[in-house]
């Protein structure tokens, strides 16, 4: 039976110790689009784009599962992303710190701690922050009441939107609302004037 001669990169990766599959892999798809960048720029490109695509995923599973985050305590990069991801698509609806914690299968005491270490304030600010932030983007993307912003984003009424705006943005959602309306008009009417347009 044949098999095909290991080239001298593979075999010093292989003397290195410990063959991977990633570092096969991406030696096979790089000596591929060496061949053929002569030949077939076209299958070279996409093996040179396998490649990096393959390194982009190991760098990212690499830096989740980072040691030093774990030493910090804090939450890994996934972690980060998958607690902020969920916050976001929940905003609507009550979120307790428990649910958070669910999600990613931690207990309450160590999710609390590690999302402070990782977040730099704790859960219950970051939601807080978060509806703010979603708040803003409803009352300058849309004409919704502001009793109709408050229960999208997931504030008990409009007194308890009122009241945490003003704690984060340090002005009233009306008047905040206004002001930035005010603003974007007087832009829409300049540029008009700038265009000749009345």
């Amino acid at each position: 039976m044949y098999s095909a001669p290991i080239s001298p990169l593979q075999a010093e990766v292989s003397y290195l110790g410990g063959v991977n599959d990633l570092a096969l892999s991406l030696i096979k798809l790089l000596e591929t689009a060496s061949r053929e960048v002569d030949t077939d720029r076209a299958a070279a490109k996409a093996s040179i784009a396998q490649a990096s695509s393959l390194l982009q995923v190991q760098v990212e599973r690499t830096a989740a599962g980072s040691p030093n985050n774990r030493a910090l305590g804090g939450l890994t990069t996934w972690q980060i992303h998958r607690i902020s991801t969920f916050v976001d698509k929940h905003l609507e609806q009550p979120i307790r710190v428990e649910d958070m914690g669910q999600v990613l299968r931690l207990s309450v005491t160590y999710f609390r701690r590690a999302f402070r270490r990782s977040f730099g304030e704790t859960p219950h600010a970051y939601l807080i922050r978060r509806r703010v932030d979603w708040a803003r983007h409803l009352m300058l993307t849309s004409d919704m009441a502001l009793s109709e912003v408050a229960q999208a984003c997931g504030f008990a009424d409009q007194a308890h939107l009122c009241s945490k705006f003003r704690q984060y943005v340090g002005a009233s959602p009306a008047s905040w609302r206004r002001e930035r309306r005010d603003v974007q008009l007087t832009e829409r009417n300049t540029c008009r004037q700038e265009n000749g347009q009345s």
